[in-house]
């Protein structure tokens, strides 16, 4: 056996019977665990990159349901694959599912890709999710390492390298590879790999580990030496970037005496450049800066629009910036709509304030929480 797998020593097929054993059992029951096609293995393990299993059931079902094959994706316009994507995050995902979708269509005759090679030529695919789609849906014997399995392996095996750096990386995926070597595993790639995702989510926890629950406690060399806890070692973050904001919620009042299309009232929203950060989501127009509620007040008035007090702030995290945005109201009436073309939008819609707060109306989520303080 080779060095990178010798921690695995003798008792390899009872630890895999353990961990199988257990999976059977407790394994929660998702969506996307009945009858995993490769086109909803690969929705499934996108939309669950840096999102919560309770977030993504929702969202994988509606999705489903909205483009039930590889195919019907590919016909898909962008607007709407953004629109549905409404609050999941980190939007580049569903650009990257899109345009994956079409390339397996134009390249792969609708018929998902079974080889590493290909499917990592595909956009938006890393190892992971390779491994992912190998292992879960066609059931060969591919390794894949996410953060539960690279916390699980390293418990284990009491290493105590930082799996988040090249050096820990490389070292966890030559163990889970070694892993799927070992007789049980390959044989059953699409349990096991889910088995050890399952344990690092449910049970081998960042923080609190269950241990008591744990199927193969009698295996752990962390737990055995009380290390649990400190392997792998805490990330240290760092510090967000502060970014300050100001947006306007332009909200136009019902036309008097019109048919139902225009008696409620509606709010102003642009799409934003293709460009930039959320990029072609919609949102109220903007500005960021030091001296953004200047600015944004002098666009206004040169609109013709007067600005109500601002409101907030509202504080917003993503994973490497906070924003800090005041919220400025604005009522004007249809005819006095601006045209915004000092705020750079390619495209401006008008729309009711329950569909922009909708789960498919293509608004970021900071956008709805702007609409949610005014109205």
């Amino acid at each position: 056996m080779a060095n990178d797998a010798e921690p695995l020593l003798a008792d390899a097929p009872q630890q895999a019977t353990a961990l199988l054993g257990w999976y059977v059992r407790q394994q929660r029951r998702l969506p996307w665990r009945n009858a995993p096609s490769p086109y909803a293995v690969l929705v499934s393990e996108l939309m669950l990159q840096q999102t919560r299993v309770e977030t993504v059931i929702d969202y994988f079902n509606r999705w489903l349901a909205r483009w039930p094959t590889v195919a019907d994706l590919a016909l898909a316009t962008q607007a709407d694959v953004l629109a549905m994507w409404t609050g999941l995050g980190y939007y580049n995902r569903a650009r990257n599912l899109h345009a994956a979708a079409q390339a397996v269509m134009a390249q792969h005759g609708g018929a998902m890709p079974a080889d590493e090679a290909s499917l990592r030529a595909l956009p938006g695919l890393g190892p992971y999710t390779v491994g992912a789609v190998r292992s879960i849906a066609f059931g060969l014997p591919a390794a894949l390492v996410d953060g539960n399995v690279a916390r699980v392996l390293s418990r284990w095996t009491a290493f105590a390298g930082d799996p988040n750096q090249p050096k820990g990386r490389a070292h966890i995926w030559r163990l889970a590879e070694a892993w799927l070597r070992e007789p049980l595993p390959r044989a059953q790639p699409s349990a096991w790999n889910q088995a050890l995702m399952e344990l690092g989510a449910t049970v081998c926890t960042p923080r609190s580990p269950d241990c008591p629950s744990c199927p193969v406690l009698a295996h752990c060399k962390a737990r055995a030496q009380g290390l649990e806890l400190g392997i792998p070692p805490v990330r240290q973050k760092a510090a967000p970037q502060l970014v300050r904001a100001a947006y306007a919620v332009i909200v136009a009042d019902p036309v008097l005496g019109a048919g139902v299309a225009d008696s409620a009232p509606v709010v102003l929203l642009g799409r934003r450049p293709d460009d930039v950060r959320w990029a072609g989501l919609w949102e109220p127009p903007g500005v960021e800066g030091l001296d953004c509620l200047d600015v944004l007040h002098a666009r206004l008035r040169a609109e013709g629009l007067e600005p109500s007090a601002p409101l907030g702030p509202i504080v917003h995290i993503l994973t490497h910036r906070r924003y800090e945005v005041l919220v400025v109201p604005v009522h004007c009436s249809r005819d006095a709509l601006p045209q915004l073309a000092a705020f750079g939008y390619p495209e401006l819609r008008l729309q009711t304030v329950p569909d922009a707060l909708g789960k498919e109306s293509g608004l970021s989520r900071l956008a709805q929480k702007l609409l949610e303080l005014v109205v």
